[in-house]
């Protein structure tokens, strides 16, 4: 479990260096150089654990089939708001989502995605992530899963749309290819300590 959780971060964070890269940055051997010091063994293994997230990556968008993303509600916990702030907000996210998933040889899901919806003050918010699940079956083919998501988003309040990155935790129920999913966004008292639910529907 350790091996197959480290090598799905690093997925997650290949996603994210792929996301913030700059488009004109190249490595030294597609750039033709001849100049280059030898690879230290660190070097190596470093270039070997990125080239082992991106295969990943490459196989979750090769392989996997068409998921289906619908926002279903934005859930504000009770105890860290007042009653007026519960009024305000924005519970019923419309929008959105479209990825692609897979399942490794453990039975793992691996998935990267692309979401648009309503934030809890009416403003478009998108996302842009990879998932990871792992499973424990609870009846025929009823499963309850747990991970997490490594993704940038984008708000509104936030920068005005400046992606930032972040990291959930993830809890499912699916059954064949239908999944209810939701994330937990940690927080204080008057902000964060949202449930975030979502259907999921694979074809």
């Amino acid at each position: 479990m350790p091996r197959r959780f480290a090598c799905s971060l690093g997925a997650a964070l290949a996603l994210w260096g792929a996301l913030l890269a700059s488009p004109g940055a190249v490595l030294a051997d597609d750039a033709g150089a001849t100049d280059v010091a030898p690879a230290t063994r660190a070097d190596a293994a470093e270039g070997s654990w990125l080239e082992r997230a991106r295969q990943k990556l490459a196989t979750i968008w090769n392989d996997g089939r068409n998921e289906l993303y619908v926002p279903l509600e934005t859930y504000h916990l009770r105890s860290a708001y007042t009653r007026e702030k519960i009024d305000s907000f924005n519970e019923t996210p419309l929008g959105l989502g479209l990825g692609r998933g897979i399942y490794d040889a453990d039975g793992d899901w691996h998935g990267l995605y692309a979401m648009g919806f309503q934030d809890s003050h009416y403003k478009p918010e998108y996302m842009v992530g990879y998932g990871y699940k792992t499973y424990w079956r609870l009846a025929g083919e009823l499963k309850f899963g747990l991970g997490y998501s490594a993704f940038l988003t984008a708000r509104a309040d936030i920068g005005r749309y400046t992606p930032i990155p972040g990291i959930l935790p993830l809890a499912s129920l699916e059954y064949r290819d239908v999944s209810f999913d939701t994330a937990y966004v940690p927080g204080g008292r008057g902000n964060g300590n949202i449930l975030f639910f979502w259907g999921k529907v694979r074809f």
